[in-house]
């Protein structure tokens, strides 16, 4: 069998905080992870049964600090790292950077984003009973390049293109049959940032008792809940301590037909971003962490 070096899964977002305890506080008692093993310089959280999905590092800026991508086995991860190696990419470590992983590497890609291939997670039996997402699923990326973001994409990770909006303004790709793992957002004004981290709930109750909580706590959702066209998911979406936008979703399209051509949206439809009313804050892509230079 050809071996052509592709992800299948999206595996976790690491983000550095200023306030690790602020952080991980709302990351449990309003999202609905679980506290899986906290460190002084690090808290690891999972709503899924593996040990992390996100990850908050104590940092003296809020950015993100690398991307995990799952590989399906040693022959596909093997595969990208040469894939990383022809490509000139800078890699920062050729073992794990995070414990309890079996084997992969971390380098650093286009705009400063920084990956972490790996395959051979440990399993935690986290299931508590309580609320919460099922499990972690995309990010969304802002990017001066969309283009070259998602050649490499495509080509290193073997992602493909869902969705595009416009020519060039975002694209939605897939590494399995969920419609998106990664969006790529053109923001030629910003700063290379993660826009969002999105966690998949059952059902559209869900998000209302998340806008529940956030009221407790003192916040409110930002936007939602919405259906989107790209993706069809109903979402919403709020603040979390480091200035990204967190978002919890239900509903998503699953794709199987590996051959399903891009669906291609109009820049001026607003379908493409809210089925129902077309509208979205006038500051939706003011939020973000950037990355964390290394």
């Amino acid at each position: 069998m050809t071996t052509t070096g592709s992800v299948s899964a999206m595996g976790y977002i690491a983000l550095g905080s200023r306030d690790l305890p602020a952080s991980t506080r709302m990351a449990a008692d309003v999202l609905g992870l679980r506290s899986v093993e906290n460190t002084a310089t690090r808290a690891y959280l999972s709503a899924a049964d593996t040990h992390h999905e996100l990850v908050y590092v104590k940092s003296d800026v809020e950015g993100v600090d690398h991307i995990g991508l799952v590989a399906p086995d040693s022959d596909n991860l093997a595969a990208i790292r040469e894939k990383v190696r022809r490509g000139g990419w800078r890699v920062l470590a050729e073992q794990p950077i995070e414990e309890h992983i079996e084997e992969g590497f971390a380098f650093i890609g286009p705009e400063g984003f920084t990956w972490h291939v790996y395959r051979g997670m440990s399993i935690f039996d986290n299931r508590t009973g309580g609320f919460g997402p099922d499990r972690y699923g995309h990010v969304n990326l802002k990017v001066r390049d969309s283009v070259a973001m998602v050649s490499f994409l495509v080509d290193v990770f073997g992602f493909t293109v869902s969705d595009r909006i416009g020519e060039d303004f975002a694209f939605f790709l897939r590494c399995n049959p969920e419609h998106h793992g990664i969006a790529v957002v053109k923001a030629a004004g910003h700063q290379p940032s993660l826009h969002h981290h999105a966690w998949q709930a059952q059902s559209i109750t869900d998000l209302g008792k998340l806008a529940d909580r956030l009221a407790k706590s003192g916040s409110r959702l930002f936007w939602g809940p919405t259906r989107h066209g790209a993706g069809h998911n109903i979402a919403a979406y709020y603040i979390e301590p480091g200035a990204a936008l967190v978002e919890l979703y239900t509903d998503m399209e699953m794709i199987y037909d590996p051959r399903r051509d891009a669906i291609v949206w109009a820049f001026e439809d607003p379908g493409w971003l809210s089925q129902w009313d077309g509208l979205s804050p006038e500051n939706m892509l003011e939020f973000g962490v950037p990355t964390i230079s290394r």
